[in-house]
């Protein structure tokens, strides 16, 4: 993503504003360096704005502010003004909460449980009760916990505008998809082990607004088989705005207006965690267990289009959870085993595979001309991009990460798995 685009869609967001308030955009166009929406960033594909964010840091070095987040989320912070938002839940599951911080100090300024569970189906080691990142716009947050809850909350008075708790599916090892904004409406994405549908609600009474079931053909695979963890990524093209999500054995586009389905692209993956990345009309997406592989589908055209908008296929050591990037038409892939690989976005050709070390469940950010990387383990290692691998810096912080980094102004927010820090040159800002 280029950051003349990302100018670019600034000017349309002042324009519109100016115009009048028939027109609204949702935290998918708000681009300041101020704003993080949602758990990748203003256009959901990992790329910051800010500026003058720090190259190297330690638990004694350009630490602003730590805070001990209560309970085990792994839900990615997201941002709009003074407040940082954030979810987690008991180690159990039978509470779920929603915790706003305050962003100058890092005060818990609420820490509100919201739903409660008597017995929530298990989950597996690498999952939490509170994956979902929540998505935040102005005076309004929306918190999600799979088949267990959905709310949306005032910002400002910090009361429960509305809730839903019956939007169900069986997700077999908790929920992971995150929910998205489009105009009036918040969507979500319901693959489990039993049903397999995407929903969207009004976002002002939270009453459903369209519901369309998955539409593969998955004839005899198991339970395990159909599920899937996707967020889905919205894309502007010349035909209008296309909701990108994959799911079990397809890649669908929807029309985010009504739900309905305009393509669909068949794989043979399913429990897919790792968010799409458009580039130049290519959608670079994942196709998840059993065996890992990207591919770049040509966005566009009406149906079954699998044997017609596949461009390329990598079937080798891909990711299954970490997010990809795509700068300068080079696709930047973090294994969750630290293997890292560049490839050509136009062939797919490998320009370079190294391994990092370590093991990967955030999503890598693309900040500053950098590649911020960050381990379950606590070590962050930056990347310079381009044609060979070239570590530039490494970090370490005391606990892991299996949250994605949000940026604001110039600062990183890291959720650790017991912490969340501010991370800026605070000296060099007073």
């Amino acid at each position: 993503m280029t950051r003349n685009r990302f100018y670019l869609i600034s000017f349309m967001v002042v324009a519109a504003v100016a115009a009048g308030p028939a027109v609204s955009f949702g935290p998918a166009t708000q681009t300041s360096a101020e704003v993080w929406p949602d758990y990748r960033g203003p256009l959901g594909d990992g790329h910051a704005i800010a500026t003058g964010l720090p190259l190297k840091w330690s638990e004694t070095e350009n630490v602003r502010w730590k805070t001990p987040i209560p309970g085990r989320g792994w839900s990615s912070p997201v941002i709009l003004g003074g407040q940082i938002w954030l979810t987690t839940a008991t180690p159990d599951g039978t509470k779920m909460s929603v915790i706003c911080v305050d962003r100058e100090t890092g005060k818990i300024l609420l820490n509100r449980v919201l739903f409660e569970t008597v017995e929530p189906d298990p989950i597996n080691d690498v999952n939490s009760y509170a994956s979902p990142s929540a998505i935040v716009e102005s005076g309004r947050v929306y918190v999600h916990f799979g088949m267990y809850g959905t709310a949306c909350l005032d910002t400002k008075s910090f009361e429960t505008v509305w809730q839903r708790r019956d939007i169900r599916c069986k997700h077999s090892v908790g929920p992971g998809a995150s929910p998205v904004v489009f105009e009036d409406k918040l969507i979500l994405t319901m693959d489990g082990v039993d049903t397999q549908y995407v929903i969207a609600l009004d976002k002002t009474t939270g009453s459903t607004a369209w519901k369309t079931e998955r539409s593969a053909e998955l004839g005899v695979v198991g339970p395990e088989g159909r599920k899937s963890f996707c967020t889905p990524l919205l894309v502007s093209s010349n035909s209008g705005t296309i909701l990108v999500t994959p799911g079990a054995r397809a890649f669908y586009g929807y029309d985010p207006r009504t739900g309905k389905e305009i393509w669909r692209v068949k794989h043979p993956g399913y429990s897919i965690g790792s968010r799409p990345v458009v580039a130049d009309g290519v959608a670079y997406m994942n196709t998840g267990y059993d065996r890992s592989e990207v591919w770049a589908v040509r966005l566009g055209g009406q149906g079954d289009a699998t044997s017609s908008n596949v461009i390329w296929k990598c079937q080798r050591g891909m990711p299954y959870k970490p997010s990809p990037l795509v700068i300068d038409r080079l696709l930047y892939l973090i294994g969750d085993d630290g293997m890292a690989t560049c490839l050509d976005a136009k062939s797919g050709e490998t320009v370079w595979k190294e391994r990092l070390g370590g093991h990967f469940s955030a999503s890598p950010l693309y900040a500053e001309g950098r590649i911020y990387c960050f381990s379950e383990d606590g070590k962050i290692s930056v990347l310079k991009p381009g044609r060979k691998l070239e570590v530039i810096a490494e970090s370490q912080l005391a606990d892991g990460f299996m949250a994605s980094a949000a940026v604001a102004g110039k600062a990183f927010y890291l959720r650790s798995k017991t912490h969340l820090y501010r991370i800026e040159d605070w000296k060099a800002t007073r």
